[in-house]
C-alpha cells in the first residue's frame, strides 16, 4: 500500500533540510506555518537545537490569515523580531500551508526587504518531499544570494557542501573534516551547513575546489563551477571513521559476499568504493533519498515503500546489509550480518 508504514519512521521533511543548511549563518528563519512544523524541526530533526541556538521562528499562520493570505502580518512580524535581534539577513521557508493556497513567495521578498532593510530570500519548500530535496534549494538559493564575484582563487582554500547533521549524522563530522583537510595541505576549508559562517559563504568563489559530501550539495557545486570555475570532487573523507570496526577485520565480513548499502548516496557510494578497494564484493547501492544520475551505477535501487523494501531484502539474498539499525525492524527474518551505520535523518539517530 502506497505511503504505509509499519516499521519505518517518517522520514525529515524538506524543510527540516531547508532550515539546516541556513542554521549557522546568524540570520532569522521563519518557517511559514502555524506552528507544527517549525516544532518539528526543532524538537525532532535539528540535533542542535539542544545545545546551539539559532534564530528559528514560527509564522505562526492563523486559519484565516492562511486563507486570506495575510502576508502583510507575517511582514510586520518579521520586522518586529529583526529589531530585537541583530541579524544578517532573513530567510522564509515554506510549508504545506503556503504550498496549499500559493503563496506569492516573490511578493513576501520585495515586502519584507523594503521594510527590514536587509538581504531576505525564500526557500519554496512544500513540506510534501524528503529533507534533502529542501537542503538541495536551500544550498543554490543560499550562493546565489550571498556569493560575491571578483575573489582571487586562493590555492589554500576548499569548500565542503552537504555537512548538514541530517546527512552525516555526527555533530563532530565538520571538525573531523576541517582537520583531514588541513592535514593533506589547505589552510581554510568551508563547511557549508554546519560550520562556515555567513563571511565564509561570501568567500565561496576563491575556494579552489570543493567537495561534494551529500547528494543535496551536488546542484550547488555544478553552479559554483558554472558561475567560478570552481572543480568539485565528490566522496566522503570520513569513511573509514564509519567502517572503523570493519577495517580491524581487513573487510574480511565483505569478502565475496553479497551487500546492500543504504544511506544517503553519497556516503553510499563511498562505503562502497572503501570496501571495493580492500576485497571482491558484490555490492548495490539503495537510498531512499536522492540518486543522481552523474553517481549511479547501473544495480543502484531508488527506494520509495517500506513494502519494496521488504521485499528487496527477501528476494535479494544479501549476504551483508549497511544501513541504519531502525531499518532492521522491518525485516525481523533478515540472517546476515547488519552493519549498523546511522543516517540521522531516518531515524533521529547520531
Amino acid at each position: 500500500m502506497k505511503g504505509l508504514r509499519k516499521y519505518i519512521s517518517p522520514f525529515a521533511p524538506d524543510q527540516s533540510g531547508a532550515a539546516a543548511v541556513l542554521y549557522k549563518l546568524g540570520g532569522i528563519i521563519v518557517i511559514c506555518d502555524a506552528g507544527g512544523c517549525a516544532g518539528n524541526v526543532c524538537g525532532f530533526d535539528e540535533p542542535r537545537w539542544a545545545a546551539e541556538k539559532t534564530a528559528i521562528f514560527s509564522a505562526g499562520l492563523r486559519d484565516m490569515d492562511a486563507i486570506l493570505g495575510r502576508d502583510d502580518k507575517l511582514v510586520a512580524k518579521l520586522a518586529d523580531a529583526a529589531k530585537k535581534l541583530e541579524v544578517k539577513f532573513a530567510a522564509v521557508i515554506g510549508t504545506p500551508v503556503p504550498s496549499v493556497i500559493a503563496t506569492d513567495y516573490n511578493a513576501i521578498k520585495k515586502m519584507a526587504e523594503k521594510k527590514l532593510q536587509i538581504p531576505v530570500f525564500t526557500v519554496e519548500t512544500t513540506g510534501m518531499d524528503l529533507y534533502d530535496v529542501g537542503a538541495e534549494k536551500a544550498y543554490v538559493k543560499m550562493f546565489k544570494t550571498f556569493v560575491k564575484d571578483g575573489l582571487t582563487v586562493d590555492k589554500g582554500s576548499i569548500g565542503v557542501i552537504g555537512t548538514i547533521p541530517l546527512d552525516i549524522s555526527d555533530l563532530k563530522a565538520a571538525d573531523k573534516i576541517e582537520s583531514e583537510l588541513k592535514n593533506k595541505g589547505f589552510k581554510n576549508v568551508y563547511c557549508y551547513g554546519m560550520k562556515a559562517d555567513l563571511s565564509e559563504v561570501e568567500a565561496a568563489g576563491s575556494a579552489a575546489k570543493n567537495i561534494v559530501v551529500s547528494p543535496a550539495g551536488l546542484k550547488a557545486a555544478h553552479y559554483l563551477k558554472e558561475r567560478f570555475g570552481t572543480p568539485y570532487e565528490v566522496f566522503y573523507p570520513l569513511v573509514s571513521d564509519i567502517l572503523k570496526n570493519e577495517m580491524k577485520e581487513q573487510f574480511r565480513n565483505f569478502e565475496g559476499k553479497k551487500v546492500l548499502v543504504i544511506h544517503q548516496q553519497v556516503i553510499a557510494n563511498s562505503i562502497r568504493d572503501e570496501i571495493n578497494r580492500n576485497v571482491n564484493s558484490d555490492i548495490t547501492v539503495a537510498s531512499w533519498f536522492m540518486l543522481k544520475d552523474e553517481l549511479r551505477e547501473v544495480q543502484d535501487i531508488s527506494l520509495t515503500e517500506e513494502d519494496q523494501f521488504v521485499k528487496l531484502i527477501e528476494k535479494g539474498n544479501y549476504d551483508v546489509i549497511v544501513g541504519d539499525n531502525i531499518l532492521k525492524r522491518a525485516i525481523p527474518d533478515f540472517k546476515g550480518r547488519y552493519v549498523d551505520v546511522p543516517h540521522f535523518a531516518v531515524s533521529g539517530k547520531m
